[in-house]
């Protein structure tokens, strides 16, 4: 691969903190897939105004209601900085009724991540 089209990439292997990856699993209640969607994604969103580098929403194409949220922040307490704020306490009573319980949050290592940027096209 080129690496004219890489963005970004790293890892720990060289002995830096890469940070953490977060990956939260939701289940929409049956027929609340729409609506949960809408109410989650400015708060999924707002991972960024924590300090997170980056975030994803993720919906299921099979059965539309599974939803897998990512969010990369520097360190666990940023994550549970944003967790528990009041914005995103108050986000998810809001959601109360679209979504199975429990949802719980499950912290990975970044090992290594990279992502791809499009290549521009130099004008003819």
């Amino acid at each position: 691969m080129s690496a004219a089209g890489r963005l970004a990439s790293g890892g720990a292997a060289d002995g830096r903190e890469a940070g953490v990856a977060v990956c939260v699993p939701w289940v929409a209640n049956p027929f609340r897939g729409d609506k949960f969607e809408a109410a989650w994604l400015p708060a999924a969103e707002a991972a960024l105004d924590f300090g997170a580098t980056g975030w994803a929403l993720l919906r299921s194409k099979d059965g539309m209601l599974d939803f897998v949220q990512w969010a990369f922040f520097p360190a666990k307490l940023d994550f549970e900085r944003y967790w528990y704020s009041e914005e995103i306490s108050a986000a998810r009573e809001g959601a109360s009724g679209l979504f199975q319980v429990p949802v719980l949050p499950v912290f990975y290592e970044i090992a290594g991540l990279g992502s791809l940027a499009p290549v521009p096209t130099s004008p003819d």
